[in-house]
């Protein structure tokens, strides 16, 4: 067995989002000598329960072994037809972690830097498109790329979201956005605060809001916040207006002393 190999193997296995549950199964395959062999995870995610078989394969030329994909189950407590799709390794950062995998199968987005066939990097969101297939059997990986014209944190912007206004939980709030996460915030309307959950949408250039409960509200937020802030001002102007000005005062001063002089 080739040492240096096997700590290579560890370590993508760690960095993809596997852990190291698999250090020793993964050992003691490699000591067979055999030609492929696969390792089996199996995770919950909330109410949804996930199955991936990892697939190994040994070189032709040399004792490498090489991890060289793996082939996630989702099954949904509320619903009886699971979801399968294989997520293939490269050996650079683009590859699809575990959880990244989940939230893409969770019909959510993911943020990726990725290379062409030159070798240049590019960044893009990728979607699972649920309605088409890549012709093997998995479901066609949509790529919007850097120059479709999504701007993550300028569409976190147009919500009162408090942590926005801390530089470090903001970065924080991105970096899991663009991991593919639904991420809980807090929303302030009127003063008042209240849980919410954010997802991003590059599809559609915007954000999709949740609710406490994780039920979707159709940006229902921002609308009622346009409102809260014009009635702020509204009342605000209104407070203004019953208080004559200065001015007003002195004029009416002006005109009492005008009055009793005729």
């Amino acid at each position: 067995m080739n040492q240096k190999n096997l700590e290579f193997l560890k370590d993508q296995l760690k960095y993809n989002g596997f852990g190291e549950t698999f250090d020793q199964d993964l050992k003691e395959k490699m000591l067979k000598g055999e030609t492929e062999f696969k390792l089996m995870k199996e995770g919950v995610y909330g109410t949804d329960s996930m199955t991936a078989v990892l697939n190994f394969k040994k070189s032709d030329q040399s004792d490498l072994y090489f991890f060289n994909s793996y082939h996630v189950s989702l099954k949904k407590e509320d619903s009886k037809q699971g979801l399968e799709q294989t997520f293939y390794i490269n050996n650079n950062s683009s590859n699809i972690t575990l959880k990244e995998a989940y939230n893409l199968m969770e019909g959510r987005s993911v943020n990726k830097d990725l290379k062409t066939r030159e070798g240049e990097v590019y960044n893009a969101w990728l979607k699972l498109n649920f309605k088409e297939s890549d012709g093997n059997s998995n479901f066609k990986l949509d790529h919007y790329h850097q120059n479709y014209g999504y701007d993550l944190e300028a569409s976190l912007e147009k919500h009162s979201i408090k942590e926005l206004n801390t530089p470090k939980y903001k970065e924080d709030l991105l970096n899991s956005l663009k991991k593919g996460n639904m991420q809980s915030v807090t929303f302030v309307v009127a003063g008042a605060e209240s849980k919410m959950y954010v997802e991003a949408n590059p599809q559609f250039k915007t954000l999709n809001v949740y609710d406490g409960d994780k039920q979707r509200i159709n940006h229902r937020e921002s609308k009622e916040e346009k409102k809260a802030e014009s009635k702020q001002k509204e009342n605000s102007q209104s407070n203004n207006d019953d208080e004559p000005s200065q001015k007003e005062k002195n004029n009416n001063s002006r005109s009492k002393k005008a009055g009793r002089s005729v």
